[in-house]
């Protein structure tokens, strides 16, 4: 099982979305972290046949996704950032009418609905109208219909997008729980997203792949290093102007600050240990966001 992808490129006039991204890879989960505006959803549309690219090539097992068309279809499943969806219609019959696109027959579609519906928390919502559903409950329809012809190749853009602390927690374990079976690609500005469940971690940055690795060889390999530091108040604002803080917390004399630095910054500042937070702030910046989310 690999899906490869050779000097992948893809332009909109002047402007190269993804720029000879390539990269091969086989079961488990990848995270594609980046900012808004990086490229990762036009590299998403492009793995799932809706643009083709400019130059450069995506295979699996060997084969052109493009020439294989409806064999490729078949055994992919994606959730965009935004889904289309019929309001009128329940939540069983929005899965059964995907069902049927897929060519999923009727008695192994309301199965694998039912199966799915319990996994996320909305078997006691199959009955409701999609116009009636929150928003975070319409992204697991969302990821429902995504997984319903129980793919080979899963990818998710930003499948996290409006659900709340708990329903995050779940849809992470279900991936888990996926993961030994197929490739699953996951999209996320939001590290945490990625941080537990991901075998490989791949940085994308101006249509480029960065670094790519497990997250402790990324932590491991972070060029600055990560300190601990007591600040009081009158220090606080110089601090967040002159360092990389990755956090802040208020205490009764001041702040307690997350710094990224080669040497220690501050008097007293003490070493703490890495994480992909760390990662994603030093290559990307303190801000996490880009002007252009369609990219």
């Amino acid at each position: 099982m690999e899906l490869k992808l050779e000097n992948l490129t893809k332009r909109f006039r002047e402007t190269a979305a993804v720029d000879g991204v390539s990269c091969a890879l086989t079961e488990g989960v990848y995270g594609l972290l980046g900012v808004n505006g990086a490229g990762k959803t036009t590299l998403m549309r492009m793995l799932c046949t809706l643009l083709r690219p400019t130059s450069g090539a995506i295979s699996w097992n060997g084969r052109d996704i493009f020439a294989l068309d409806a064999e490729y279809r078949a055994i992919l499943g994606y959730l965009p950032q935004d889904f289309g969806f019929y309001p009128e219609f329940s939540v069983d019959d929005y899965l059964g009418y995907v069902a049927s696109i897929k060519g999923l027959r009727p008695a192994a579609a309301r199965a694998r609905s039912g199966e799915l519906l319990r996994a996320l928390g909305l078997e006691k919502y199959r009955g409701r109208k999609m116009r009636k559903l929150s928003g975070g409950m319409r992204r697991r329809v969302g990821i429902a219909q995504a997984m319903l012809n129980d793919p080979r190749i899963l990818v998710l853009d930003e499948p996290t997008a409006g659900l709340d602390p708990g329903e995050r927690i779940r849809f992470r374990n279900l991936i888990s729980e996926l993961a030994g079976e197929r490739i699953v690609l996951l999209s996320t500005h939001i590290v945490s997203d990625v941080a537990c469940i991901a075998n490989q971690i791949l940085l994308m940055k101006d249509g480029r792949i960065l670094l790519r690795g497990a997250p402790e060889e990324l932590t491991r390999a972070l060029p600055e290093k990560v300190w601990r530091c007591q600040v009081g108040r009158a220090e606080l604002e110089r601090c967040l102007r002159e360092y990389r803080v990755s956090n802040v917390r208020t205490t009764p004399g001041g702040a307690e600050l997350r710094v990224l630095a080669p040497e220690q910054p501050l008097p007293g500042a003490v070493p703490e240990e890495a994480t992909l937070e760390d990662v994603f702030l030093h290559y990307f910046g303190e801000k996490g966001d880009g002007e252009d989310a369609a990219l």
